[in-house]
């Protein structure tokens, strides 16, 4: 008896979790019906010549990921979280990439900036330059240099940006500007003699030395641009945030004196001197707003830290002032390190952070004449399930004991990480501790520093002119193709001359079809 009422009491409070109008076979239809119709209007393609490209890369982002992110944003706004939109969900074509490195089946996130930025698939490790070098071996470099789809922006006149939560010189964002062997040289002082005796260039120099007409310049990284010990503007007293260039550049100095002397160039380290720049004067801005890689959103001094939201905005200001159009990359670059911590709160939380940046964006930008492509480097093991009920927190317990060592368990998880705890021979029983601290390590299968990068194909989301160009499963170095094509710029320009690409809305599948078979039938 007893049994049978905690049976029913059990499906009571499982009915309660249903939301009334869910119960309605109706409200399931109507929203099938809605989003039909807004499917059937795709078939109207955008094909119309892309003036701006925002490439919003989410670095660790898997699919996972994506689906927690989502959750979390719902549940931060009162709701299940299940049933909510990430802005990336709104984006109407979604593709696949497959991320694999030339040399290794689970990557790394040097080799797979190379891929979606230079269009060409590279070692693991190795920035903007081709499978043909070798890691850390400086006279490979020469003639294996591949350039990016920021530079291919730059010459074709668009106004060009980078912002990250990184460091500016980090993995991501160097492949838009650097060409390295090692993406560790962050400074001449990560680097081994030989290789600056044979003439390599440290990332940080590079990044004013190759392009040095960058526009906007937005992250973390300022140590490496200073002269080594030099105190740091904001840490004074930190010996770990001191300068560490060998050669006694001031690498701001050196940014500042290639701007031509008619134009205003701006360096600002912190976010009330961001806030109060008057962006329709600004023609360069540098900002560096801490020593290295940003804070957590969850961590972020919101007197001293900009978001990565309020950058994106900045940034676009003042790229949009270029009737050429502009290339703008974005990097939520702190998703990956709060997963190799194993702290999924951050991660999580950076990802709904780079999703209102996003939104942000979207709304500064118009779906006529700006492709937006949002996709992630690779993934990570990072999971969560645990047969969790509606609306359960996503950083709170699954619903059951394990039936093998009796102990609860929290709905996430990793392959591997620093969360492998035993306690007196056994797990660790997650009761006794904060599941849901920021800082909480969740428990992992296998015991490691730093939990790791996973192998499966990540996603993208397009939205904008040509977006329908992704569409499938891709190898992951065909993402800047598109946006080249859908910009007419780079090498693949011949449809753009011949007039083949449109600044109208394009006709629909089968009358482009239509109109193919009657000219072919004409000229053969």
């Amino acid at each position: 008896m007893k049994a049978l009422l905690l049976v029913l009491l059990a499906e009571v409070c499982l009915a309660s979790l249903v939301p009334e109008k869910e119960k309605n076979p109706q409200y399931w239809r109507n929203q099938a019906q809605q989003t039909l119709k807004i499917a059937l209007k795709l078939q109207q393609l955008n094909t119309n010549v892309a003036k701006n490209i925002i490439l919003f890369l989410g670095d660790g982002m898997g699919v996972s990921t994506v689906t927690a992110a989502r959750i979390l944003k719902g549940q931060l706004q009162n709701m299940k979280g299940e049933e909510s939109l990430l802005e990336m969900d709104k984006f109407p074509y979604v593709a696949l990439s497959k991320t694999y490195n030339t040399n290794a089946q689970v990557p790394d996130s040097a080799g797979t900036a190379t891929a979606y930025l230079c269009g060409v698939k590279a070692n693991e490790g190795t920035v903007g330059v081709s499978a043909a070098v070798t890691r850390a071996q400086c006279n490979t470099t020469a003639g294996n240099e591949v350039t990016s789809v920021l530079k291919w922006a730059k010459g074709a006149g668009k106004s060009v940006g980078i912002v990250t939560t990184t460091r500016v010189n980090h993995a991501t964002p160097s492949a838009a500007y650097a060409h390295s062997v090692n993406r560790d040289w962050y400074s001449d002082n990560e680097m081994p003699p030989e290789a600056i005796q044979q003439g390599c260039k440290d990332i940080a120099q590079q990044l004013f030395d190759n392009i040095p007409d960058i526009e906007v310049i937005m992250g973390g990284g300022r140590k490496y641009m200073f002269p080594k010990n030099t105190s740091d503007v904001e840490y004074r007293d930190d010996d770990k945030y001191r300068g560490t260039r060998l050669d006694g550049k001031n690498l701001i100095d050196v940014w500042r004196d290639k701007k031509p002397k008619d134009k205003n160039a701006q360096y600002v380290w912190n976010r009330s001197d961001l806030l109060s720049l008057n962006l329709m004067e600004v023609d360069f801005l540098l900002g560096l707003f801490e020593p290295m890689d940003m804070m957590y959103e969850l961590d972020r001094n919101v007197q001293t830290d900009p978001s990565l939201t309020e950058m994106v905005q900045v940034a676009i200001k003042i790229l949009q002032r270029n009737p050429r159009g502009f290339f703008l990359l974005v990097e939520g670059g702190r998703i990956d390190h709060g997963h190799h911590e194993g702290k999924a709160k951050h991660a999580l939380y950076e990802t709904v952070e780079m999703d209102r940046a996003i939104g942000q964006a979207g709304g500064m930008t118009s779906l006529e004449d700006t492709l937006t492509v949002v996709t992630a480097d690779h993934s990570h093991v990072f999971t969560f399930g645990g047969y969790t009920p509606r609306g359960n927190p996503i950083f709170g317990l699954a619903p059951m004991h394990s039936d093998v060592d009796k102990m609860p368990f929290t709905s996430i998880l990793y392959g591997n990480g620093p969360g492998y705890k035993i306690v007196a021979g056994e797990r660790e029983n997650v009761s006794a501790v904060d599941y849901a601290h920021a800082n909480y390590q969740a428990q992992s299968a296998v015991p490691l520093r730093q939990e790791t990068h996973g192998g499966e194909d990540v996603a993208i989301f397009a939205k904008g002119p040509m977006a329908h160009l992704l569409h499938g499963v891709h190898e992951q170095n065909y993402i800047p193709h598109v946006m080249a094509y859908a910009a007419c710029i780079g090498q693949n320009t011949d449809h753009c001359r011949s007039g083949a690409h449109h600044s109208i809305v394009g006709p629909l599948p089968f009358l482009s079809t239509l109109a193919s078979v009657i000219l072919l039938k004409f000229l053969f």
